[in-house]
């Protein structure tokens, strides 16, 4: 079982995503991604059977906002080598989620002892790589100087259902004075495949959202005086697809805990 520790304080370098999987694998680290292994891609994880795949991979290209796929294994093997060359799915997360039945059951920090021969996992992209390059813009992001991670917040908003696959869309949110809000808009269009750009600007309540009801409780919400909220597709949407579709055993990241990869950011910008 891994002990909870801090990142950087382990002996390991928190900027080097080898590094940061092995502290996952082996040095104990089960907290928070964001903000580790700078200038690389990180993803969601959803890891289901054969027998659902098909049908949440046509979830995924039907709704590529929240699931913009990186990378699908073969059915079994717990690498992707389009990913890192020495990436295990089955430690390399800091934590997984584990549903049975479409209903959450435990937090684990291994699912070793969950692998199946017929598991499929897919990687998706988060939109951990475009707030690096809001950064990069000089554009602040308050909740990152407090360690802590966007908002996140269920949606009255729809996606489009695949076989028994169906979800609201999950978001994120991120405050921004007027003139850092546009080009916030236009940086985040670059990446599609890490959500791309906002699907919801202004009003919360517009698209059902209630910025003191956080999912889980997880994240900032906080809109100070001057700022504009912007929403952002997000990668735990499929958790909610997973729960209305109730396959038998389902695997995913815990929320912004997630798999860092040898991608970088700037190979995903289309201009």
């Amino acid at each position: 079982m891994k002990q909870q520790l801090q990142a950087g304080n382990a002996g390991w370098d928190r900027n080097n995503p080898r590094e940061v999987r092995h502290a996952s694998r082996s040095m104990g680290y089960t907290g928070y991604t964001a903000g580790l292994a700078p200038g690389h891609v990180q993803a969601n994880i959803c890891i289901l059977p054969k027998a659902w795949a098909e049908d949440f991979l046509l979830f995924c290209q039907r709704n590529p906002k929240p699931c913009p796929l990186l990378s699908r294994s073969d059915v079994g093997n717990p690498h992707l080598p389009m990913l890192a060359d020495d990436l295990d799915i089955r430690t390399d997360v800091p934590r997984y989620h584990i549903f049975r039945d479409g209903k959450f059951v435990e937090e684990v920090t291994d699912i070793s002892a969950y692998w199946q021969d017929d598991l499929v996992t897919f990687a998706l992209g988060c939109s951990f790589s475009f707030e690096e390059a809001l950064q990069e813009a000089g554009i602040p992001l308050r909740f990152l100087s407090n360690n802590n991670v966007a908002g996140v917040y269920v949606s009255n908003m729809p996606t489009e259902s695949a076989g028994p696959f169906e979800a609201p869309l999950v978001v994120t949110m991120r405050a921004f004075r007027p003139a850092d809000a546009i080009r916030a808009i236009q940086i985040t269009s670059r990446f599609p495949n890490v959500h791309g750009a906002p699907v919801h600007i202004g009003d919360p309540a517009m698209i059902g959202v209630d910025l003191d009801n956080r999912y889980q409780n997880v994240g900032d919400g906080t809109v100070a005086d001057g700022e504009i909220p912007l929403f952002w597709a997000c990668g735990l949407t499929p958790q909610f697809a997973v729960m209305s579709a109730k396959p038998s055993l389902c695997i995913t990241h815990a929320p912004s805990s997630m798999l860092v990869t040898d991608l970088r950011n700037a190979s995903l910008a289309v201009l």
